[in-house]
């Protein structure tokens, strides 16, 4: 590592602990302001507040918020040192304009792998004691908006709700079936079920049970209460979104294919939310490469131009991320094309203005 790799990566680093401290302290503010009302009212001491919550969220937010703080830091100190003349001075001095950006792509190309490992592993135990926290002492009833759930709770069982409400464990218009091989043998409708939290007795209020016996005849009985052991728990059709965020990759993938198999439909949002931490890492070096070249032209307005193409261009590529999710999870674009989109777009604009950069 030469001189001049060692003192851009000082830069780099040196610029980076502070935009990140600062970004950090700023939404630790303004979650307080939020939520100082619920920590009074809790049990949680002041030091549980601060490792169990705040410490974690630190992790997840300066996780969450990486690339756009990588592009910030780069433009922020690579602007100054144009605006001083030092990349005059040193193009000048007969390094190449490749040469200058290897310490740039050295530093990110780590803290992209450095990302990768919190992304999938380190954040999501994070937030596992975060959401642990939350559910304990700030979080509200969870609601779940979502109509006509499917689940197959077992092989062969298959459980509708049309609508739940976790904070009472129950469900309306609820419907049973219980098929072998392709042939349906029962089939229980029923104004609504409701169950023991986390438990696997239920209650299901006016009962139509439907049977076929071998020789395909129908028997109906209706009960005004069933009392029965199902397979499920009113957890497997309410989810908060949290749950995936605090669950490492192993952990998810598995998740995922539970859920596939369930007939969920909210699987592509839990893939979007796997391949999400992959090319939110990557996004690390592509920005860098763009904010390199903005920011290493002399120009009038100096910094204060460069940031703010920085802060458009972090909004854009926000933009286009949060649509393309959108598209995988509402229209059905396949979802390793939706999420690699706004890094396959700005690794083109990255190569035409490396192309255009002042060498």
């Amino acid at each position: 590592m030469g001189t001049l790799d060692k003192f851009i990566i000082k830069k780099f680093v040196s610029n980076f602990v502070f935009m990140i401290g600062a970004f950090v302290i700023i939404s630790v503010i303004f979650d307080l302001s939020e939520n100082i009302d619920d920590f009074l009212q809790s049990d949680a001491t002041f030091w549980q507040i601060i490792t169990q919550y705040y410490l974690n969220f630190c992790f997840y937010f300066g996780n969450l918020l990486s690339s756009f703080i990588v592009f910030l830091t780069v433009i922020w100190f690579t602007s100054k040192l144009a605006q001083q003349s030092e990349m005059i001075a040193i193009l000048s001095g007969g390094i190449s304009y490749k040469r200058i950006l290897r310490p740039y792509l050295m530093f990110a190309s780590f803290m992209a792998f450095v990302s990768l490992l919190l992304s999938h592993f380190i954040v999501p135990w994070a937030n596992t004691t975060k959401y642990d926290f939350e559910l304990k002492y700030i979080k509200k009833a969870l609601t779940v908006s979502q109509t006509n759930l499917h689940r197959e709770v077992a092989p062969g069982t298959l459980a509708h709700f049309y609508r739940v409400n976790a904070a009472t464990s129950s469900g309306s218009q609820f419907s049973l079936e219980q098929w072998n091989s392709r042939k349906l043998i029962q089939k229980i409708t029923a104004h609504g079920a409701s169950s023991q939290p986390n438990s696997n007795q239920w209650k299901i209020e006016r009962a139509l049970i439907r049977s076929w016996d071998q020789n395909g005849n129908e028997h109906l009985i209706f009960k005004q209460q069933l009392d029965t052991v199902l397979p499920m728990t009113i957890e497997d059709f309410a989810l908060r979104a949290e749950i995936m965020s605090a669950m490492d990759s192993p952990a998810l993938m598995e998740f995922i294919e539970e859920q596939r198999l369930s007939g969920s439909g909210r699987v592509k949002e839990f893939e979007v939310e796997l391949h999400s931490r992959t090319s939110n890492a990557f996004a690390i070096i592509i920005l860098t490469l763009i904010g390199v070249t903005i920011a290493s032209r002399k120009i009038r307005g100096g910094t204060g131009v460069h940031l703010l193409l920085a802060v458009v261009l972090g909004f854009v590529y926000v933009f286009i991320s949060k649509v393309t999710a959108v598209s995988a999870v509402t229209v059905g674009v396949p979802v390793v094309i939706a999420v690699w989109i706004p890094n396959f777009f700005f690794m083109i604009l990255s190569a035409f203005l490396y192309q255009k950069a002042q060498k």
